[in-house]
């Protein structure tokens, strides 16, 4: 059986090898983390997750998961124990009852370990707290078909969150523990409106070749459930809840896209030889304004010219008037020597007249 699941796995592009060193390096990485981190009183069993990315987002999303097979089940209530919980359509035109289930249940020794009315659901568990207990109480939870549409409203995120949306049971069919065991034998798969899918294809405690095989049959799975198949699949990883993703299968990039994407977009090279004549113009056109600046300092250097040429012709002027006033006080200068001179010529006159 896992030689066929190995062959299988290798035709479809995902490597056996890979999927087993992926898983042996987590299991390792645990190893290490339970030495460092405190012991706990009750010893919980991780689950391992399978991380799909698509291509594309489906276009008809769907509340209702899609049953992916595994060779070995996480929750086998016919042979661990296991808390199941199934919600029945109460309401008059089902044509159902509690106890009629009940008794169902008990007769074909069917594992329910709760069965909760459609009506209680609305009434009982309206309180966030009572739905938040009602979901982490039970490991799976189960309801009739019909009412499937009901129960996101009713419900409330809590059980999103957690992976734990009832699964769909037909319960016209007389065969309800084929569908509870189908289901219980089987990995569900949401695909919502967004291209990023969580599985839960394994516990720590089934052992590295246990978990190899779901991880193997659970991609295989998913690749036929998924549109378009192995076309749409753009990778799968696989993780614990604290640890890194590791890759297991990764599509290279489509070359048709590429091309289409060069041809509606411009290649380097035309980008570059774009972006070196912009700078150019930027170049010339920062060459003309200073052209045009030099043009400016010139007009402003010639009126600081003719300033300098004002002031210096004012300073001339200056000149000449200082010339001007110092050559009238020589003038006046000699007028007074002179007119010393004669007053002295003629007291000497009158002297030697006098003498005479």
């Amino acid at each position: 059986m896992a030689k066929n699941i190995g062959e299988a796995a290798a035709s479809s592009g995902v490597s056996p090898n890979r999927v087993e060193r992926a898983v042996s390096a987590l299991l390792k990485w645990r190893d290490s983390q339970s030495h460092t981190q405190k012991p706990q009183l009750l010893e919980q069993d991780e689950l391992l997750y399978l991380i799909v990315s698509l291509k594309k987002i489906p276009q008809k999303p769907r509340v209702n998961p899609h049953k992916v097979p595994l060779p070995h089940p996480l929750i086998d209530p016919f042979t661990d124990p296991a808390e199941l919980c199934m919600v029945i359509d109460d309401r008059p035109k089902s044509g159902l009852t509690k106890d009629a289930a009940s008794k169902k249940i008990k007769s074909d020794n069917i594992p329910i370990s709760k069965v909760v009315k459609l009506s209680k659901l609305k009434t009982d568990y309206r309180p966030f707290e009572a739905k938040r207990k009602l979901c982490d109480t039970y490991d799976m939870f189960f309801a009739d078909k019909r009412i499937i549409p009901l129960l996101p409203r009713l419900l409330g995120k809590q059980f999103f969150k957690k992976k734990k949306i009832p699964v769909p049971v037909d319960l016209k069919h007389n065969n309800w523990k084929e569908q509870i065991h189908k289901a219980c034998a089987s990995a569900m798969l949401f695909l919502s409106s967004g291209t990023c899918s969580v599985v839960k294809v394994g516990k720590l405690s089934m052992g590295k070749k246990v978990i190899v095989e779901n991880v193997i049959a659970a991609i295989n799975g998913i690749a036929e459930i998924v549109p378009s198949k192995w076309g749409n699949i753009r990778s799968f990883h696989l993780k614990l809840l604290d640890s890194l993703a590791l890759p297991l299968y990764q599509t290279v990039p489509d070359l048709r896209l590429k091309i289409l994407a060069e041809a509606d977009h411009p290649s380097s090279k035309d980008l570059l030889e774009e972006k070196q004549a912009e700078e150019e113009e930027e170049e010339d056109a920062s060459h003309q304004k200073k052209k045009k600046n030099k043009g400016r300092i010139h007009q402003v250097q010639y009126m600081d010219e003719n300033s300098n040429d004002i002031n210096s012709g004012a300073n001339r002027k200056s000149e000449i008037n200082s010339d001007n006033v110092s050559n009238k006080k020589n003038k006046t200068a000699v007028k007074k020597l002179s007119a010393i001179d004669i007053k002295v010529r003629d007291k000497k006159k009158k002297k030697t007249l006098e003498a005479q």
